[in-house]
């Protein structure tokens, strides 16, 4: 049995390495959806000698089937936001303090100590529909910030930024973390100069904004909150993990966390670094459904595995967490 200790404590690409082709024999015994996949493939783990080698699960099939390698109780479903009558994903987790364990050990991995932050969390759209993965983390953050002036904001924003003004006062460390149309309407409404608080685009306008690119959000984003760098969060409903940009729309995943990306003409090839192509994701956090994803995103991963998202297949539904196509 493959432990968490094993998993979040992963040192070097050599232990990240053998603990993937592990979870790739252990999900492709006990994942009857993804081991129909790797048959059809005629992918056996007895032929896999390296992780480029393992087959990735396309995303659609969250949409369309009951993605499980564990026979336990479901104690939580994530679900995707979706158009009207769309078909959205489902992730269903059997093990709360596998993703609880994750989100944290990653806010730690490449912020510090939760409980020196104030969160503010601006994200309407997801806090208006049920199954955000997003707010069931964030909301956990919120909780262990212990900090009295943490909690969510709809579409109070003169409230919030009130509260920025005050918190910037005090010098206090503060993370404000929004979705990008939400963030756009807070810098447009009052002009801020923020030099103890982090902003956090999630991505995406959700369809109350026109699209724009990221250079053009964040540079506007910078100017109205009067910081240097805007940060974003690189997550989905399918994963139980993230990966943070500190600035310029670059990518870091937690060391249990891997972006590797396919050739877009044959997705079973998996590129070398430097070359854009399709974003297939590795986490191992993800024990209990399927840790090995081919995503619609677009990107490029570079020789230190820090990657961008450049944009989404054309024949992809527009979706939620994940960033404006440029």
């Amino acid at each position: 049995m493959i432990s968490k200790d094993a998993i979040f404590n992963i040192k070097s690409n050599v232990e990240f390495d053998a603990l993937a082709l592990d979870v790739f024999k252990f999900q492709f015994k006990n994942n009857k959806v993804y081991r129909s996949f790797c048959d059809l493939l005629y992918k056996h783990p007895s032929d896999i000698k390296q992780v480029s080698e393992i087959p990735f699960l396309p995303i659609q099939f969250f949409k369309s089937h009951e993605v499980l390698s564990s026979s336990l109780p479901i104690q939580k479903t994530f679900s995707s936001s979706g158009t009207t009558g769309s078909i959205t994903s489902k992730h269903l987790v059997t093990d709360l303090n596998l993703y609880e364990e994750s989100y944290l050990k990653a806010f730690k991995h490449f912020y510090g100590t939760i409980e020196d932050y104030v969160v503010l969390a601006l994200l309407p759209s997801y806090l208006e529909r049920d199954g955000s993965s997003l707010i069931y983390m964030v909301n956990d953050l919120i909780e262990k910030s212990n900090q009295i002036e943490s909690g969510f904001y709809l579409n109070n924003l003169e409230e919030l930024a009130n509260t920025l003004k005050t918190l910037e006062a005090k010098q206090q460390k503060t993370l404000l973390i929004g979705v990008s149309f939400a963030l756009l309407d807070l810098v447009e409404a009052y002009q801020l100069n923020l030099k103890h608080t982090i902003i956090m685009e999630t991505g995406g306008m959700k369809g109350r904004r026109k699209e724009i690119i990221r250079q053009e959000l964040h540079q506007t984003l910078q100017t109205g909150f009067g910081v240097n760098q805007i940060h974003s969060e690189y997550g989905m409903t399918e994963l139980l993990s993230q990966a943070y940009s500190k600035g310029n729309g670059v990518f870091e995943c937690p060391p249990w966390m891997k972006i590797l990306t396919r050739d877009t003409e044959d997705a079973l090839t998996i590129q070398q670094p430097n070359k854009t192509g399709g974003i297939n994701v590795i986490d191992l956090a993800n024990l209990n459904s399927c840790s090995f994803i081919a995503t619609q995103d677009l990107g490029k991963v570079d020789d230190n595995g820090q990657f961008e998202i450049i944009g989404r297949f054309d024949n992809s539904d527009i979706r939620g967490c994940n960033l404006m196509a440029l």
